[in-house]
């Protein structure tokens, strides 16, 4: 999800709700405690340099129950990040939120409240590394078998 888009879909929200892939929701007393540009320069194993850039925001969750963030203030520190940090709109969303480490998810928004979405590793080099793109498809019926655990067969 672009900013741009979080940026509109704050703008309809009265309440602000972050839901983990796993379907259970962030507690409701979470604080943005970062908005920030991420910049990654790297090579990839084929030898191929690149950069990213996402926009993260990092939610923390604390004992303070009395304080909810709301979608204007949110939007608020989001604006005040983009002026300070330049941060353009176009940029996607990361989300890092501690569960047993800290976790990055990608965001989306459905029903009401954000998707706190599973990203993936990948790489990115396929071509190069001999990886093939998809896993080929092996009919089991195809496969030579050999009979098993009788006195020809060959696992005793």
């Amino acid at each position: 999800m672009k900013l741009s888009e979080v940026k509109e879909v704050l703008s309809r929200l009265e309440t602000l709700g972050f839901q983990l892939p796993t379907g259970e929701m962030v507690p409701g007393h979470f604080h943005v405690t970062e908005v920030g540009k991420i910049h990654k320069h790297f090579i990839d194993c084929g030898g191929t340099v690149r950069h990213e850039e996402v926009v993260s925001f990092q939610l923390w969750e604390a004992n303070d129950y009395d304080h909810r963030l709301h979608p204007e203030k949110l939007v608020h520190i989001i604006e005040l990040s983009q002026k300070v940090l330049e941060i353009e709109d176009s940029l996607e969303v990361e989300v890092e939120y501690q569960g047993t480490t800290i976790g990055k998810y990608g965001l989306a928004f459905d029903e009401g409240h954000f998707l706190l979405t599973t990203k993936m590793t990948d790489c990115l080099a396929k071509d190069q590394c001999g990886v093939p793109e998809k896993k080929p498809k092996v009919r089991l019926s195809q496969l030579k078998s050999e009979p098993c655990c009788s006195p020809d067969g060959n696992c005793c």
